[in-house]
């Protein structure tokens, strides 16, 4: 039987147990092209300033912490302010039990409430699969409904391998005239049932 996935929004105070999953990505994959694992404090850091704006959820099941998504800023300037970079990470354990589709689609709903229109996700990406990076988040994203917009090669350099990093886009609403601007996510929160 399916372990039942739940979402809520994340806490600084969950740093800890989220950090336990980013961590594995960072020392053993090129996911991530961060070299070093975050201190808790600096993982606390990173949620509140997300929290700002932005949702930062986490998927448990009735035991544990399988993952999280969020969202942050794309760019500073102001006429990119309908558009927001996601990211995504499953505790390696729990890949494949449905926690990635459930978060991507609670962070979406989000996403939608608060008036953003473009989703973006920079991805690592390589024309031959190795030990530290397949293409899985590539294939991951197309199912959900996000297309290639663009490709750069070999701007990542990390297990002495280069590795190129490509741009996926998902439209979620209309690009109007007199856009409304974005709302905050503490906003739309409460009418989200998370």
């Amino acid at each position: 039987m399916a372990e039942k996935i739940y979402i809520r929004t994340a806490q600084p105070q969950d740093a800890e147990a989220l950090l336990k999953i980013y961590a594995p990505y960072v020392e053993n994959t090129a996911i991530t092209f961060e070299y070093a694992i975050p201190t808790v404090k600096e993982f606390e850091a990173r949620i509140e300033k997300t929290l700002e704006k932005y949702p930062y959820l986490a998927a448990y099941t009735d035991t544990e912490i399988v993952g999280y998504a969020y969202a942050g800023i794309f760019h500073g300037r102001a006429a990119y302010g309908w558009a927001v970079e996601t990211s995504i990470y499953i505790k390696q354990d729990k890949r494949h039990i449905g926690a990635g589709k459930v978060l991507y689609d609670a962070l979406e709903k989000a996403l939608k409430a608060q008036g953003v229109l473009n989703l973006n996700a920079c991805i690592a990406y390589t024309d031959k699969e190795d030990a530290y990076l397949t293409n899985d988040s590539v294939r991951f994203h197309e199912r959900l409904g996000y297309h290639m917009t663009g490709r750069f090669h070999q701007c990542g350099y990390k297990f002495g391998h280069w590795y190129d990093t490509v741009w996926m886009e998902k439209h979620i609403g209309k690009h109007i005239e007199n856009q409304p601007p974005v709302k905050a996510f503490k906003e739309i929160e409460k009418d989200l049932s998370l």
